[in-house]
């Protein structure tokens, strides 16, 4: 594309494109005269909220038959859903699927960081030590590990509710922290993964897709940029 530019081939309303600049989704433009195709990042990019329900597989075959999440997302056209981030078959909550492989991979890798946020449900009441060791960190099976924060979330009975944050994305990772310090937990809904939240109403086995507007403020929050080249034939402006 870079080469369209510097001979002047390509133009923008009817103007010769110039390396840096930024453009619109109303701009048209041509490559020798020939109109282009836009496919603009606002929509070529789709971001997709899954409520997933405890006994789902975040997977879209299972040798056994069993439900998959993949079964409950809406079907589409163009690429395919793909998922940032596993949850257990036991496990609840928010579960993020966009169509960019980039953005999925952002989400997933141990760099990013990103914060998870989850409502555990365990037997029994932590106590002041295992809550301290817990924040303070815990030697597993596969390296230490902690939770960045943890707060009470009530509960009746034998069962307590608690509010738990995590920076990383390991298999089981609160299950296992919890765990090691005798409290098996019997609930686990992921409520936040990153700038995502599971949206008040979505009832479990729902999906909810955001808007283009949407997608541009989560991008601000992971730092990435909104728009990228794409194969030769297809320009993906940025969108301001």
């Amino acid at each position: 594309m870079e080469s369209w530019i510097r001979l002047g081939r390509l133009t923008r309303n009817h103007r010769p494109v110039t390396l840096g600049e930024r453009a619109s989704p109303d701009d048209l433009f041509a490559l020798d005269g020939v109109p282009l195709r836009i496919e603009s990042a606002a929509t070529s990019r789709r971001i997709l909220l899954y409520h997933k329900c405890a006994g789902e597989l975040t997977t879209r075959h299972d040798p056994e038959e069993r439900p998959t999440v993949f079964e409950r997302l809406p079907r589409i056209r163009q690429g395919r859903w793909i998922a940032a981030g596993r949850l257990d078959f036991n496990s609840e909550g928010l579960l993020v699927f966009t169509t960019d492989g980039g953005l999925a991979r952002t989400l997933m890798h141990p760099s990013s960081e990103l914060p998870r946020v989850y409502m555990a449900r365990i037997s029994g009441r932590l106590t002041e030590l295992a809550r301290h060791t817990l924040t303070s960190g815990v030697r597993l099976d596969d390296g230490w590990a902690a939770f960045d924060a943890v707060e009470e979330g009530g509960g009746k009975g034998l069962n307590g509710w608690y509010a738990v944050r995590v920076h990383e994305g390991r298999n089981r990772l609160v299950r296992r922290l919890f765990e090691s310090q005798g409290y098996p937990v019997n609930r686990l809904i992921r409520i936040q993964h990153g700038p995502f939240r599971l949206p008040r109403g979505l009832r479990r086995g729902q999906c909810q897709e955001l808007d283009a507007e949407a997608i541009r403020e989560v991008l601000v929050c992971i730092n990435r940029n909104f728009a990228s080249a794409g194969p030769e034939g297809v320009l993906r402006p940025d969108a301001d």
